[in-house]
């Protein structure tokens, strides 16, 4: 009785909180817009590549992920999805890891998958082996494991399956299964229109059929110290102790009644996740306090909550009707996003007396601190938003139309005459302020416990952004398009003097110039530089400038918080420096989070420090903050998911992870995954590997999730992977080893054979060479022989031509000689009939007898007859007939005309011709014409050279 009584006080109260339920939805979105919320990683079914709706979900040791999906069973190890279709093509409703097996149902179908070699999964059917025992239209929808039975439970009964005998047994209630649940070591059910049963023994035992439990659908059921807390889908939680029910009171309670709930966990500190069908997720302690509502327009993919998971490093996994989200509930970083574009870009913020002000390109908001108000906009102040600065108390806004003093809700312009950037403190003049301008420098100055604006610095109209000013009054400021100027201002801080465009450091896009403890400081691209006050110059600073290196420079906003820290972005990390306790040099700390996570705005990058150890961070739609003594970063270990090989031009071919790999030589092409399953939105993990065999180095750290290797030449290889998140060491390695084999044509049998083969060949190739050179070399001897025979005959034929040409030369000479004696035998007797005459002609009567015997002895040394006759055949002989040849040529030559022939053959003149022919030398040239006249020769053709050509 009462227990009915209770339920009856628990019914009235509901019904009360309904009638404030539309009340309360409407404020709603006013409380709870300004709640900082955890990081929300958000997996839309394009980046999974699967259906939308996901059922249930698990994981395994090794920290993967498993989805019961519409479309099959999907796995994520924390870089990469991968589908497993469904085994008969249907949804895929239940998921649960048991040691190295995934369990699934679906429609008429359940059974288990197991990894192979390649790390892939591969379906074993249970339900065919009792397919006699299914139900027609039979769904899984719920799968438990309890010691070595696995309990699969659809709307019609219940398939418990033993792993050690392999047999099944049935539960069948007469009516249908809502659902069932599993609390320590008990395995509950509930009927419909019956009551809650648990199964002890392997059948059913009535724990309850209690109105509650009859009249209520159970979504959930925990176990508490003393008893049972039951989730109901409409009417809240409910204990359950000693066989009494008593409502167990939340916060959420009137909300629940219009949100339907369908989904709840219990989560590792004893509080629960409460998924609704329209209305996200509710996060409650232990004891029933809210502490989170997400929704969809608090970041959530979709409202209705499908299956909600807890995994090991306590993230909140929640199956969407559209999508998986994952909520990382322990992280130190809580995010606030404005989906709305009422807040805009947050470029300033400022913690002063409880109030937190945001500044914005909307204009100037601000809530209570630690409080889940809404931001309320500051009146006036409309527009863009660049700076908030509090000094002595008074809050000082720098806005696109000048300044402002802002006092709670209130905003009172001082300055107008241009936009202000920022404000900066003047050493010694704490009455004082620097306000930078879109045009130049202006002073601020506090009278009578007001501030106001006192003057422009003259001589000096550049917008000025970023400037500090140094103890001796010298005034620097950082132009992104110029350049770093340098000023001195005068005692009264009135005008400007000395203005120079430094040299170095050069001008950057995005960079900027701030003092940190007592140290000016600009950074660009290039890197950091320090002003060194005594030559008023700057140097680059070797340690800050490293933060920039690899590609690392997207902003040289600097910006200090107040504190002792330096903070500034990179593409892959927030840093900042931190002052020593020991010594002048600084700290370098790191914070993993990328650019492309953090969403700021670059060039405009804001931190603000709202407590010892929290920051908040501005972004393009909201902010983070951030709490450093939190920030832990522990990394799980780097495992290899997947090696694949192709060929060619062919598909590629998973290969087997466990063991050595061997592959063909035309398998060159070898892909490695690899991956820490990291689920945390703002940890950046990155990955180092190298090739051994190939390589000598290890690659440089990135969040590539995959080595590529192309064309990889035979030999035995050992990659080796290893991760990091921030400065952590490396928590393991993964390692793997495979071989490339040589091609057939050179694999070791190959190399005997063609040992084997060259041997011979070069035996062969010896003997042929050895046989055709000595077949060469007998050609050549016999050639050479030849050769030396010829020469020899080529020899002696010339030695007989020298013989001949010697002969023929000792004939002509003595013919010649001949014919030279026989001319002068000639010219003798010519003498000697001169003589001959003379005496006669002295002589009287021939008395004188010696005169006769002269006579007589002169006529016998005369021959007469002879003398032509032996010459012409002496001169025939000396020059090749030559008077044969003319006679044959000119006939009608007579004797006389013949020896003249010979004569002038000789080339004797006419003078020498005379006494040889007894005539005279007029009478030789005479002869010499007539012989031209026989001759007929041409005018200009000469007898002798005529005679001479013959």
């Amino acid at each position: 009785m009462s227990i009915i009584n209770r339920n009856h006080n628990k019914h009235s109260y509901v019904k009360m909180k309904i009638r404030l339920s539309f009340i309360w939805f409407l404020l709603l979105p006013i409380f709870l817009s300004g709640q900082e919320l955890s990081p929300i990683v958000k997996y839309n079914s394009s980046t999974y590549n699967a259906g939308n709706q996901n059922w249930m979900i698990s994981q395994d040791a090794n920290r993967f992920l498993f989805f019961a999906n519409n479309e099959g069973l999907l796995e994520f190890n924390g870089s990469a999805w991968t589908l497993y279709p469904s085994p008969n093509e249907t949804i895929i409703r239940s998921v649960k890891v048991v040691g190295d097996r995934i369990y699934t149902g679906c429609y008429m179908e359940f059974g288990y998958w197991v990894r192979e070699s390649n790390n892939h999964l591969k379906y074993n059917s249970l339900s065919s082996k009792i397919k006699d025992r299914i139900v027609d239209d039979e769904q899984i929808w719920n799968i438990f494991s309890y010691e070595q039975w696995i309990i699969f439970q659809s709307l019609n009964q219940i398939h418990i399956y033993d792993t050690k005998s392999g047999k099944f047994s049935e539960i069948t209630p007469k009516n249908g299964i809502l659902k069932s649940f599993q609390a320590d070591n008990s395995i509950y059910y509930q009927v419909a229109n019956d009551g809650l049963y648990e199964i002890e023994n392997g059948k059913a035992k009535l724990v309850s059929n209690n109105p509650v439990v009859v009249n209520n659908k159970i979504v959930a059921i925990f176990s508490t110290d003393d008893g049972l807390l039951m989730q109901t889908q409409h009417n809240g939680l409910f204990t359950f102790i000693n066989g009494n029910f008593a409502p167990f009171f939340s916060d959420v309670d009137d909300q629940i009644i219009t949100s339907s709930v369908y989904s709840c966990q219990q989560l590792s500190d004893k509080g629960f996740a409460i998924g609704s069908v329209s209305n996200g997720v509710f996060i409650l302690s232990s004891t029933g306090k809210l502490k989170y509502h997400i929704t969809q327009y608090k970041g959530l993919s979709n409202n209705t909550i499908l299956s909600i998971f807890e995994d090991a490093d306590e993230n909140l996994w929640i199956g969407l009707d559209n999508g998986i989200n994952c909520i990382n509930l322990k992280s130190p970083i809580r995010s606030y996003s404005d989906n709305t574009g009422f807040l805009g870009t947050v470029y300033a913020s400022l913690l002063h007396n409880g109030k937190l002000y945001i500044g914005t390109n909307q204009g100037l908001f601000y809530k209570t601190y630690n409080s889940n108000e809404s931001f309320q906009f500051v009146k006036g102040t409309k527009g863009q938003v660049w700076s908030i600065f509090e000094y002595q108390g008074t809050v000082f806004c720098g806005h696109d139309s000048g300044t402002f003093i802002i006092d709670n809700e209130n905003a009172t312009p001082i300055f107008s005459a241009s936009g202000t950037w920022g404000f900066v403190k003047i050493p010694g003049r704490p009455d004082l302020l620097l306000q930078g301008n879109y045009y130049g420098i202006s002073v601020l100055q506090k009278e009578n416990n007001q501030w106001k604006f006192r003057n422009k610095i003259s001589k000096f109209d550049y917008s000025s952004k970023h400037f500090e000013i140094s103890n001796s009054r010298d005034v620097f400021i950082s132009h992104e398009y110029k350049g770093v100027f340098r000023f001195k201002l005068d005692e009264n801080y009135m005008t400007c003097s000395g203005l120079t465009m430094l040299k170095t450091p050069k001008k950057g896009k995005n960079a900027s110039l701030i003092k940190f403890d007592n140290h000016i400081y600009y950074a660009n691209k290039q890197g950091i530089y320090v002003l060194d006050e005594a030559s008023k110059s700057f140097h680059r600073d070797k340690l800050m400038s490293s933060v920039f290196e690899k590609d690392e420079y997207t902003s040289g906003k600097l910006i200090a918080d107040g504190s002792d820290k330096l903070w500034l972005f990179s593409k892959n990390y927030i840093h900042y420096f931190t002052l020593s306790k020991i010594g002048n040099e600084l700290k370098k700390n790191t914070i993993p989070i990328p650019l492309s996570l953090t969403g700021s705005m670059l060039g405009y990058e804001n931190v603000t420090r709202l407590s010892n150890s929290v920051y908040l961070i501005g972004t393009t739609d909201g902010y983070y903050t951030i709490n450093l003594n939190e920030l832990r970063f522990k990394s799980n270990g780097v495992s290899i998911t997947n090696v694949t090989t192709n060929k060619l031009d062919e598909k590629l071919i998973s290969c087997s992870i466990k063991e050595t790999g061997e592959f063909e030589s035309d398998e060159n092409n070898i892909i490695l995954n690899y991956t820490v399953p990291e689920y945390n939105k703002y940890i950046y993990t990155e990955y180092q590997y190298i090739l051994e065999g190939l390589q000598s180095e290890w690659s440089n750290w990135s969040a590539k999730t995959t080595a590529n290797f192309k064309n990889l030449p035979p030999g035995d290889y050992v990659f080796k992977v290893r991760a990091k998140i921030a400065n952590s060491d490396p928590k393991n390695m993964a390692v793997y080893r495979f071989t490339i084999h040589k091609p057939w044509y050179a694999n070791n049998l190959a190399l005997i054979i063609y040992f084997i083969t060259g041997i011979l060949l070069i035996l062969y190739v010896h003997k042929a060479y050895k046989e055709y050179y000595r077949k060469k070399e007998q050609k050549l001897i016999e050639e050479n022989n030849l050769l030396l025979e010829i020469k020899e005959l080529e020899n002696e034929q010339q030695l007989m031509k020298l013989k001949n040409e010697q002969l023929s030369s000792d004939v002509d000479s003595k013919n010649r000689e001949l014919a030279v004696s026989t001319m002068g035998l000639m010219k003798k007797n010519e003498l000697l009939a001169l003589i001959k005459d003379d005496l006669k002609r002295t002589g009287t009567d021939n008395d004188d007898k010696s005169i006769k015997s002269v006579i007589n002895t002169i006529n016998k040394s005369i021959s007469d007859d002879n003398s032509w006759t032996i010459f012409k055949e002496a001169f025939n002989t000396a020059d090749n007939d030559f008077l044969k040849k003319i006679k044959l040529a000119h006939p009608t030559l007579t004797p006389n005309d013949l020896r003249l022939c010979a004569y002038l053959r000789l080339n004797l003149s006419s003078k020498e011709i005379a006494p040889l022919l007894n005539i005279s030398v007029r009478s030789v040239e005479v002869k010499r014409y007539r012989l031209r006249k026989k001759m007929d020769l041409p005018h200009e053709t000469g007898v002798v050279e005529y005679i001479l050509s013959i």
